[in-house]
């Protein structure tokens, strides 16, 4: 049983650590990006070096005081929020921000796990390398929250999650124990690979404070742009030559559909969609392409071969990098449209490959059996991942859904768990979605991860409710 972050552990732990680690949290350490959950008003704790981290985490196992670590609080499942049970201590790594080494030879660096993911690709440039992970809220993100996630990103089909692009991590436990895992090897078969499990446990099982990553070349060529396709199952071809035809250097291969670009005029965002015409259903495909190769004849040949079979409809090519990146805002302004709507239910789900277009043309008719909606269905197509969110009908709130929202959910999960798909893809479970993991995970697997989180934390002081629903 955990017990409430209460002043006379407060004084105690203060007491041990330098002047100014404490303070109260502010707003934005007890909110999340979609309003679900509000943490409570308590402390917050901002060590500055791993050994303070092992500190504050040897006094909460002792006391038995919950600890919810944070990055740059940008997760969509709560991950980062705790509204019940014992007040727990924030702990902030925000402050932990530091490059430790950068190796270009080796294609390697080691950050700090505060540091934001914009500042890791920016290292990574200044040296004439690449960190491949992006998201749209790389500005805030922090490497340490991204691992912990094992986010994605847009360019997964091409370098990887998260996950992957690790080589070793330090990792404080609930003991207040450091693991200093920072090797950067490729090959390292010297028993049970702990990083892999820490790597995206959310903070239940460890806390990342450093991590060694993979770095790459930065591709001479950078081509994007903008298809009209007939249909999902179009693209989903287009992508299978695409990366025929460019020797399987697709960087990208983003689905997007005509909803979210009606939601952009809808919310009176800035951009529209780069086609007379809005079709219904668009791909924005990024190449990154070696000097050898003639990046522009590529590309022509992707746009010219889809066309003659019918998959590609219009286009619309990138001839500079303003223009690329103009491309690419649109598609990182979906989501920010899909808020100003306001959602009745958001869905991160990933799917195989072959299921993904029968999918996308069979949920909408069995959804609106149960309420009149709309759907925006977009995501990282190459890699079988889709944002499938169900917003209000024209002229109606989401508060008008009340009695539906959950079975609205609960059929789309359905729907994706029956094609073998998953009910995250890149957001994790968090708090939001303990319930559905209890639901759908497979029996073994739960129990194999609670004997887990009970060896590694036995008084489940590390970000209790996420992951695995409080005991």
């Amino acid at each position: 049983m955990l017990n409430d972050c209460a002043p006379a552990f407060l004084a105690r732990l203060a007491a041990a650590l330098p002047e100014g680690t404490l303070r109260e949290a502010e707003p934005r350490h007890l909110t999340e990006p979609r309003g679900k959950w509000q943490g409570r008003p308590g402390m917050v704790a901002l060590p500055r070096s791993t050994a303070e981290v092992s500190v504050i985490l040897r006094h909460c196992h002792a006391a038995r005081v919950g600890v919810v670590p944070q990055g740059g609080g940008t997760g969509l499942v709560s991950g980062q929020v705790m509204a019940q049970g014992p007040l727990p201590l924030v702990l902030s790594l925000e402050r932990m921000n530091r490059l430790r080494g950068i190796w270009p030879g080796e294609n390697t660096l080691t950050v700090e796990a505060g540091m934001t993911l914009q500042a890791v690709q920016e290292a990574a440039a200044a040296v004439g390398r690449l960190f491949p992970l992006s998201l749209a809220s790389q500005g805030t993100a922090t490497i340490g929250g991204n691992l912990a996630t094992n986010a994605g990103g847009t360019q997964v089909l091409r370098y990887g999650t998260a996950r992957e692009l690790c080589l070793g991590i330090e990792t404080v436990f609930a003991d207040g124990q450091i693991m200093s895992g920072l090797k950067r090897l490729r090959k390292d078969n010297t028993g049970y690979d702990i990083k892999d499990l820490v790597i995206g446990s959310e903070g239940s099982l460890g806390v990342i404070t450093a991590a060694s990553l993979r770095l790459f070349p930065q591709p001479d060529q950078r081509l994007v742009a903008v298809l009209a396709i007939a249909s999902p199952a179009a693209a989903l071809r287009l992508l299978r030559l695409a990366e025929a035809r460019a020797g399987g250097l697709v960087s990208g291969f983003e689905l997007i559909s005509r909803q979210g670009f009606d939601f952009m005029v809808e919310t009176g965002l800035p951009g529209r969609a780069p086609f007379a015409e809005v079709p219904d259903w668009m791909v924005l495909i990024e190449l990154g392409l070696p000097r050898a190769m003639e990046g522009e004849a590529v590309l022509a040949a992707i746009y010219e071969e889809g066309a003659e079979q019918g998959l590609v409809l219009d286009g619309v090519i990138a001839h500079s990098e303003a223009q690329a990146d103009q491309l690419w805002a649109l598609r990182e302004s979906i989501p920010d449209a899909n808020r100003r709507v306001g959602s009745i239910s958001s869905h991160d789900v990933s799917l195989p490959i072959s299921e993904i277009a029968e999918f996308i043309d069979t949920a909408p008719a069995r959804l609106r059996q149960l309420a009149d909606i709309r759907i925006n269905c977009f995501g990282h197509l190459g890699d079988g991942n889709l944002h499938f969110n169900l917003f209000p009908a024209k002229g109606r709130q989401r508060g008008d859904y009340a009695a539906e929202a959950r079975a609205l959910s609960d059929l789309v999960h359905e729907m994706v768990v029956a094609r073998e798909g998953s009910i995250s893809a890149e957001h994790g479970i968090g708090r939001l979605k303990v319930g559905e993991l209890q639901r759908f995970g497979d029996p073994a697997r739960l129990a194999a991860m609670r004997a887990v989180k009970t060896a590694l934390d036995p008084f489940g002081i590390l970000n209790p409710g996420a992951v695995l629903p409080l005991e």
